[in-house]
């Protein structure tokens, strides 16, 4: 007898982030800020408090009220994961059953449907209108003509930047008897949140990271918020210890600094405007190459027919970003990042131009 893999994970393959070294790296939506010496000493002494030879407190506590107190809600709304992802994979497994429908919507985060597979799922793909805004009647209408269990997308998008209003959003919630998963990993850069709300809907449940403007990245902490009931449950179905003594302490003392990550947001939401006014100077000279999206994340969007190309181009001069059919996602850095890359693009450009 011969041991044969299951048909849901035969063909998997691992996550494929951009390999290599480049002096740039403009390509994950990560902050470009890192933090002071004064800050540092801090979690110097948090992460030295952690006995390492005890469990993890399993339902965070002292995270998710750090967390709750930067943001003006609730502690007991609150539910901490191993970063966004361990997140949005427990949703899909532990309120899907199997041959259940979950509806998300494209272009948009593709870890959604990927965990769809594992969850045994039947995943929806609702295709956005091509300035990739979504047509929220229509989505509606989608929801339930498929008998959509779960209705998962990001706001603002990853990758496109596009946002859609709270009413919008609203509308959908009450519209539907599906759970609406709204991950806000990029709210911080806008102003349309429902934070303040969950406990005004049964089926809405938000999704929080520490990996953007709060500029954490390497220690992996993501939160979800819902109202009371809805947090028991996903606090029922999550391993015991999920998130990690030293996580939980770093995540606390950073969340605790509310003038500092505010300080640290503006500069990006300031990054990202001069990016965007940088490129839209480049699309002046090349008009019929490139277009910049004005939206309303750490990121500009940036459409191009020939993307793969000039990402390539960009990689040869030692920048990566993140490439897509049919447009380029540039995270905004710091001043002389965004510079160097604006100077890259226009070369790639020209290069490209001259090889037709």
């Amino acid at each position: 007898m011969s041991y044969s893999v299951n048909e849901k994970i035969r063909d998997l393959k691992p996550y494929d982030p951009i390999e290599g070294s480049y002096r740039i790296r403009l390509d994950a939506n990560e902050s470009f800020q890192t933090l002071p010496p004064e800050i540092l000493e801090k979690l110097r002494s948090a992460a030295s408090s952690v006995a390492l030879n005890r469990y993890p407190d399993p339902l965070a506590g002292e995270v998710c009220r750090a967390f709750a107190d930067y943001y003006g809600i609730s502690p007991e709304n609150v539910a901490a994961g191993d970063g966004s992802d361990e997140l949005i994979s427990l949703l899909e497994e532990a309120f899907l059953m199997r041959g259940e429908t979950i509806l998300t919507l494209s272009p948009d985060f593709s870890m959604y449907r990927f965990y769809s597979g594992i969850a045994e799922a039947n995943c929806v793909d609702f295709k956005k209108d091509s300035d990739f805004s979504i047509n929220v009647d229509e989505l509606i209408r989608t929801a339930k003509q498929t008998k959509a269990r779960i209705i998962l997308f990001s706001n603002p998008c990853n990758p496109t930047s596009v946002g859609l209003y709270r009413e919008d959003v609203r509308r959908l919630i009450r519209s539907v008897d599906a759970l609406v998963v709204l991950d806000e990993a990029y709210m911080d850069f806008w102003n349309q949140s429902l934070l303040q709300e969950v406990n005004e809907y049964d089926n809405l449940i938000i999704l929080r990271t520490c990996s953007k403007a709060v500029g954490l990245a390497a220690v992996r902490l993501g939160f979800a918020v819902a109202n009371t009931t809805l947090i028991r449950l996903l606090k029922a179905v999550k391993s015991p210890y999920n998130v990690n003594s030293v996580t939980q302490k770093i995540g606390a003392a950073v969340l605790r600094e509310k003038d500092w990550l505010q300080m640290c947001t503006e500069k990006m939401v300031d990054s990202k405007n001069a990016l965007y006014q940088g490129l839209k100077q480049v699309e002046a000279d090349f008009p019929e190459r490139i277009h910049a999206i004005d939206g309303v994340t750490n990121f500009v969007t940036v459409l191009m027919a020939d993307s793969k190309a000039i990402y390539r181009k960009l990689l040869a001069q030692g920048i990566a970003v993140r490439c897509f059919s049919g447009f380029l996602r540039i995270t905004a850095g710091s001043q002389s990042e965004n510079a160097e890359v604006l100077k890259a693009l226009r070369l790639a450009l020209r290069e490209t131009e001259a090889a037709k």
